[in-house]
């Protein structure tokens, strides 16, 4: 059995609260990590002690030194008296005082910065913080991390949820800090866009922008592609520069931001691992058809959830939804809805409330080697038709219960999932070419897709 799970990348439990006296941290919230230093630095005192010697000579009368008759050897003269002559004492006074005075003045030339080249060892220089459009020129030194860090930051921001509970031990009723995760800024009128299930069940909801907490509304939601906009009040806010998906790379460099664990402005980077990735979630919101996804090993972990995934020039490519582990944290297996899908989506909702989506009417099941090989089909991938929907597009076009769908547009269909997929990548009136294996024979049918 494999023990690799889909989890929501803020790990967020749709249960309804009770809340207990305190508020209890759920996956989505991260414990509070005291960092602790110490600050000062111990070192041993040091005496320094110089020590001068300036000396004079004065020597006393020699005494007569007689031939000892026994050994015919002479006497040992007696050794000179050295002491402290005045003169001695008046130059090293003077030699003292000399260099005292130029450490000092050297001392003083320094601090001051009057030295050429010297700087006060006070003189940091201080960073300001600045606002506006950043523009990233690859071809400089600087970090692309960096850059696209300072770029994209004021965009991306923290999204709490707060739901009401009942505190058991004093009756009252309230508002409880229930999970969190993140969202980005689509307009500079207060649209935020963020996933789904990062707000579902919410009582109210919270959005941190710079040093401000705004309560947010929610403009509308679509449970079908996990995605949702939420509105703040006010104007001039900073928007993200939204990029495109449409030409993506596997390899391509790219940085994710967001707040996992309630950390809010975190920023990992990484790469695109794969693209077209796609999985149908059964939840409690529904089935939710995560069509096209891209794949990245840029850390995402729990509340990264609705944050952004941007490419060098800090454009925004994806949202950062899901991730694939046996922990629930970070495996380096993470995954963003495509970013023209999900403006589209905003978009819609902006406009009207709610999102429609193409269909286009057939219910399938995944076909493997074992399923071909015990039911003696001629393909070994594909999805198997076993139900039309009456007067749907599917109907419409000439699709009929046990066809086996390789193709929709030129994509090869494996499953299911690809033909989620491939219908999900299209619009409502897109007149699509499916290829079914229909007995021994392969055909290609029109169809156009409803909503």
């Amino acid at each position: 059995m494999n023990d690799e799970v889909f989890v929501d990348s803020d790990g967020l439990p749709n249960i309804p609260v009770e809340a207990p006296l305190q508020s209890q941290p759920d996956a989505a919230e991260g414990d509070a990590i005291a960092w602790m230093a110490d600050s000062e630095t111990h070192l041993p005192e040091i005496e320094h002690r110089a020590h001068v010697h300036a000396y004079g000579i004065e020597s006393a009368p020699l005494p007569v030194c007689d031939i000892d008759a026994a050994d015919g050897e002479a006497c040992e003269e007696p050794a000179t008296a050295r002491v402290w002559s005045g003169a001695a004492v008046v130059t090293s006074a003077a030699l003292g005082s000399l260099v005292g005075a130029l450490l000092v003045a050297a001392t003083l030339v320094w601090l001051f910065g009057l030295w050429p080249g010297s700087r006060p060892f006070n003189d940091v220089p201080s960073t300001v913080a600045t606002s506006g459009d950043v523009t990233i020129n690859a071809s400089t030194d600087v970090d692309a991390e960096v850059a696209v860090a300072a770029k994209v930051n004021p965009t991306v921001v923290n999204v709490s949820i707060e739901q009401r509970g009942f505190d058991r031990f004093t009756g009252a009723t309230g508002l409880y800090e229930s999970g969190n995760g993140s969202g980005v800024i689509i307009g500079s009128d207060g649209y935020i866009l963020t996933n789904n299930h990062v707000i579902d069940g919410a009582d109210r909801i919270v959005v941190t922008i710079g040093p401000d907490d705004l309560e947010a509304t929610v403009v509308g939601t679509d449970p079908q592609t996990d995605l949702a906009v939420l509105k703040v009040p006010g104007v001039d806010y900073p928007m993200i520069e939204v990029g495109s998906s449409a030409e993506l790379k596997v390899g391509q460099f790219v940085v994710a931001v967001g707040s996992p664990f309630g950390l809010e402005k975190t920023v990992t980077s990484g790469i695109i691992s794969a693209l077209q990735r796609s999985n149908v979630a059964e939840s409690n919101l529904g089935t939710t058809a995560y069509t096209n996804l891209i794949q990245t090993d840029a850390a995402i972990n729990p509340g990264n959830s609705g944050g952004a995934l941007v490419d060098g020039q800090g454009r925004l490519i994806g949202i950062n939804t899901l991730i694939q582990s046996t922990s629930g944290a970070s495996a380096g297996i993470g995954f963003a809805i495509p970013v023209d899908y999900a403006i589209d989506v905003a978009e819609q909702i902006i406009a009207t409330g709610s999102a429609v989506h193409p269909y286009m009417g057939v219910s399938t099941a995944t076909i493997d080697e074992v399923t071909a090989q015990r039911f003696d089909m001629r393909v070994t991938k594909g999805a198997l038709v076993q139900f039309v929907e009456p007067n749907s597009p599917a109907a419409a076009g000439g699709l009929e219960r046990g066809d086996i769908i390789v193709k929709i547009d030129g994509r090869a269909i494996e499953g299911t999932e690809d033909v989620f997929g491939a219908v999900r990548a299209r619009k409502v009136g897109d007149r699509v070419a499916v290829v079914v294996v229909r007995g021994d024979a392969e055909r290609t049918f029109q169809l156009t897709l409803a909503s």
